[in-house]
């Protein structure tokens, strides 16, 4: 199979090649010879996302259930620990619904804190993992179970688990007697489970109506499974797959009533594409980002209209919340198809698991710092800093090894509530370098972009920023803490991209607080 592309920005004679080929109808039969027989294996136990919409409807009756039951007890406060698809599509659900979710996907320090100060007497976790084996989940679930007993609360009254059958985790959950196992259809990947438990459970719990979930979802069903040219996840996919010299998306949920989709679709297309030296780059913008040009709201308002003619592969998220997450997951795979690459794998996000196991077995000395300026301290990838001996110069350093077609990356692990500040350096670096930046919190984007940045083009440089941890939390049996773990996350990350030959300027901040100031200071002067 090889991949397709447009070389005049109209997209109509792709579409027609997608219609003639019953692309559309041959996801909906759960086809799993479209994307070549490399992918074969894997899709055909990827497939299961297509009719969530009718399959996921016994779990209603179930959350339902349980929701009434935890509110009679006065349970009120949901944490979700959960990453990537786990966590992302649930906060989409939640925010666009107005109910209160707490999203625990981080592992600093501050941000588990923050978590476990709140009401437990009112608490329940959803632990949401397809295996039980994920670190940042299963030191989440120790540390709540540590703190409701600390509490005087019965803790397994108090954990409800969302999982895979037959997996590790749900042995633990009964051996260990918790409140609820929910199992999630094992014929879905993370990243295309919004409308499976892990999306539903956390967000029926919240409060928000999942039964309508569905039957928006289902509404736009026989839309996105037909072969026709008005089939508008064919478009999309044409746009976001075959556009000649254009491997970036840029995304925005300006006008929509759909809160953060932007996060999640940006997991969506970087994970499923972002392989084999290919894929789209998904770039979430904020309202006047410098990204999105005349040129690109000329081709937001073609897309939604249907038929895209011109421009650059953007789009604005609308219509219901439902209908947006099986339009995004067709369009996705189709992009796939268009590529030659299977959507259903993600080979390069074990890397930096891996690298992250060595780091917390082998608990080296931190790298020492190339330089330090203020409240930063400075590291690079081999030959980045030479001859440099400031924060400016290091900078300077890093985007100079930006082309034309590049992208840059910022890396942030840090707390995401307390730092939210420093968002404001992406535009500022886009504004200064004319091209793409993205934005993640680390180490939630490991489950997201990470994919691309080891396995799709080539062409990104790295800027990292972690932090010191004045006040660290310990994980219960296990013999580092959520500072040592983020640190190695963030470490074993970076060793991955420069093994790789990517440029990776690591800014380390001594004092959190004043180290974001400088930042934006030096970015957004």
């Amino acid at each position: 199979m090889t991949a397709v592309t447009t070389h005049n920005g109209d997209w109509s004679e792709v579409v027609s090649k997608l219609v003639e080929d019953k692309i559309a109808s041959r996801i909906a039969a759960k086809d799993a010879t479209i994307w070549g027989p490399d992918a074969e294996p894997e899709a055909s136990i990827r497939l299961g996302w297509v009719d969530l919409h009718e399959t996921s409807r016994p779990l209603l009756v179930e959350i339902e259930a349980l929701q009434a039951a935890l509110r009679a007890e006065g349970v009120t406060r949901v944490v979700l620990s959960g990453m990537g698809g786990s966590s992302l599509a649930p906060e989409v659900i939640t925010r666009t619904a107005g109910v209160d979710l707490v999203v625990l996907d981080s592992t600093d320090p501050s941000v588990v804190a923050r978590a476990l100060a709140g009401d437990l007497s009112k608490t329940v976790v959803v632990v949401s993992s397809k295996s039980g084996g994920t670190v940042e989940t299963d030191s989440h679930r120790r540390t709540f179970v540590k703190a409701f007993t600390e509490a005087g609360i019965d803790a397994a009254s108090r954990i409800v688990v969302v999982t895979d059958p037959g997996s590790p985790f749900e042995k633990l959950s009964a051996d260990e007697g918790y409140r609820k196992t929910f199992l999630a259809d094992p014929n879905v990947g993370g990243r295309y489970s919004a409308l499976t438990a892990f999306g539903l459970v956390p967000s029926g719990l919240a409060g928000a109506d999942i039964a309508d979930l569905l039957d928006q979802a289902a509404e736009a069903a026989p839309a996105l499974q037909a072969d026709s040219t008005d089939n508008p996840a064919l478009w999309l996919g044409a746009v976001l797959a075959a556009s000649e010299g254009r491997d970036k998306a840029i995304i925005t949920a300006d006008g929509s009533d759909i809160v953060g989709f932007p996060d999640w679709a940006e997991q969506l297309i970087a994970e499923s594409t972002g392989k084999q030296g290919t894929g789209v780059l998904p770039v979430a913008v904020e309202l006047g980002a410098p990204e999105l040009t005349s040129e690109a709201a000329d081709l937001t308002n073609a897309l939604l209209a249907g038929k895209p003619t011109s421009g650059v592969p953007t789009a604005l998220t609308s219509g219901s919340l439902g209908g947006q997450f099986l339009l995004w997951e067709v369009a996705t795979v189709v992009a796939g198809y268009l590529l030659g690459i299977d959507p259903f794998d993600q080979p390069d996000v074990e890397s930096a698991k891996q690298a992250t196991r060595g780091l917390l077995d082998a608990q080296p000395e931190p790298e020492a710092a190339a330089f330090t300026d203020g409240a930063v301290e400075v590291r690079g990838s081999e030959g980045l800093l030479d001859g440099v001996d400031s924060l400016q110069g290091a900078v300077d350093a890093l985007l100079g090894q930006l082309d034309e077609v590049g992208y840059v990356a910022v890396m942030a692990y840090l707390d995401s509530e307390r730092d939210a500040d420093l968002i404001g350096i992406r535009p500022a670096i886009a504004g200064q370098t004319g091209r793409p930046v993205t934005f993640g919190w680390g180490p939630r984007f490991l489950h997201s972009t990470g994919q691309y940045h080891k396995g799709g083009h080539p062409e990104g440089v790295f800027l990292q920023i972690t932090a010191a941890h004045p006040a660290d939390v310990e994980i219960p049996d296990r013999p580092f803490t959520f500072g040592t773990l983020i640190s190695a996350q963030a470490a074993g990350d970076a060793n991955v991209l420069a093994d790789r030959n990517r440029p990776v300027l690591r800014l380390h901040l001594t004092d959190p607080a004043s180290g974001v100031q400088q930042l934006l200071s030096l970015f957004t002067k």
